[in-house]
Parts: structure tokens; C-alpha cells; sequence
């Protein structure tokens, strides 16, 4: 596991510019990124770096990494992802797989379909969970449901600042399948996720600390700013 600490806009520059490198070399990847507030500004470098051409995501296939159940489409990470990256990108509608109750069942074996997953970029929660994988997870999970913690919820009030409930449950890619992507990338903004960085690179990989999981990969690289990176 490789750890980056750089001012934060260094970082998402760097954070791009590895994805398009990945693009580059293999047009049609298979892509799961995560969705939520530290996506957002390297989603926006990315749609500046297709506009100029010098990156072309039609060939790319992409799964979704997780979605809040329960939720109206316009607080989806469905509409997030496809309104913010996706669609401003060009990735074609039948290269998109996305998470429901009814599509889950079938994600790892259209994983396993597609070739495998070659990049999977991923947030990092507060309580150092991974996709929607909460602490008490084990390795051996694919894609299900999962019930989200208080803290976890809380971390997801911004979405819903009319007041309305925030999602009990989430459908997400489980530990098994992230690991298994040919190459992982972690994002890692603020001084909030400095304790879930520490733990992700130096506990136990074991499930009372999800992100742990990824030091079993061979190709991690996690980007931190420097807030997010304190405890290093």
C-alpha cells in the first residue's frame, strides 16, 4: 500500500491524472467509483480533462460502488454519479450497472462477466468503512444489503438538509469484491478522516476496521491531504 500526502489540490490533480493514465491505457476498463462530497472535485477534473480530449471514457464499463435505499431519485448517488461524472463524460448507458434490490444479487457475477473490476476509487468513512461496509464486516462479502450505522448516517446528513430521514440501509459492493480490483485508489479529504487513515494502514486486517481490509491488495494508493493525513 502506497500512501500520497499533498495539499489537497495537488492531490485530486494527482488522483486524475492517474485515472486517465488507466483510461488511456485500456479504453474500455472496468470502473467502480465511489460517490459523495470528496468524488465531487475529482469528478470535476475529470469531466475538464474529457472536454479537452485528452481522455475519451466511451469504451469505459462502470459499476456503482454502493446506493442509500429508501432514498427519491434526486437524492440518489445514481443521479449524483451520472449528473456529475457519467453523463459529462460520455460513458455510454449500457456500459452502467447500477445497485438496486433487485440488481444486487447479479453484480458479482457481471463483475466477473465484464473481466473483473481493473479500478476501483473509493472514499473513506469516518468509521473507516469502505463502499457501504461497516465495522463487523467480513472479508468474504460480495454485494448486499447493508444496515448503516449512526455515525455513518450522520456523515450523510448533507444530502438531506430538508430535513428528511436519512437512509437506515445502502446496497454495496462487499470487501471480496472491492479487493479483487486490479488496482484501488482511496480518497482522503479532511482532518475527520485522520483516524480512519491511521487504522486503514496500520490495524489489523481484520473487520472491525473495513478499510484495514485493503492492505491485502497488492495495488493500493491512498491519497491524503494533509489534514487527513495528520497521524501519519
Amino acid at each position: 500500500m502506497k500512501t500520497i500526502v499533498r495539499g489537497r489540490e495537488e492531490l485530486l490533480q494527482l488522483a486524475a491524472e492517474r485515472i486517465v493514465d488507466r483510461i488511456r491505457e485500456k479504453p474500455d476498463a472496468v470502473l467502480t467509483m465511489a460517490a459523495g462530497r470528496t468524488m465531487l472535485p475529482l469528478w470535476a477534473l475529470l469531466c475538464e480533462a474529457s472536454a479537452r480530449g485528452e481522455v475519451s471514457f466511451s469504451r469505459t464499463r462502470f459499476f456503482q460502488t454502493a446506493e442509500l435505499l429508501g432514498v427519491p431519485e434526486e437524492k440518489s448517488l445514481r443521479r449524483m454519479t451520472e449528473q456529475s461524472f457519467l453523463n459529462p463524460v460520455g460513458v455510454p448507458e449500457e456500459n452502467r450497472f447500477w445497485l438496486t434490490e433487485e440488481t444486487f444479487p447479479d453484480c458479482d457475477e457481471a463483475i466477473r462477466e465484464a473481466g473483473g473490476l481493473d479500478l476501483a476509487v473509493l472514499g473513506l468513512g469516518n468509521n473507516a468503512h469502505i463502499g457501504y461496509n461497516e465495522p463487523g464486516t467480513q472479508f468474504s462479502t460480495g454485494c448486499r444489503i447493508q444496515k448503516l450505522t449512526e455515525k455513518t448516517r450522520s456523515q450523510l446528513a448533507w444530502l438531506f438538509p430538508d430535513g428528511a430521514s436519512v437512509p437506515e440501509k445502502a446496497v454495496t459492493m462487499g470487501i471480496r469484491t472491492l479487493t479483487r480490483s486490479g488496482e484501488i485508489m482511496v480518497l482522503a479529504l479532511g482532518e475527520e478522516k485522520a483516524k480512519a487513515v491511521f487504522d486503514m494502514l496500520y490495524a489489523r486486517d481484520d473487520s472491525v476496521i473495513p478499510a484495514a481490509f485493503l492492505q491485502i491488495p497488492a495495488d493500493v494508493i491512498v491519497y491524503a491531504d494533509p489534514d487527513a493525513g495528520n497521524r501519519l
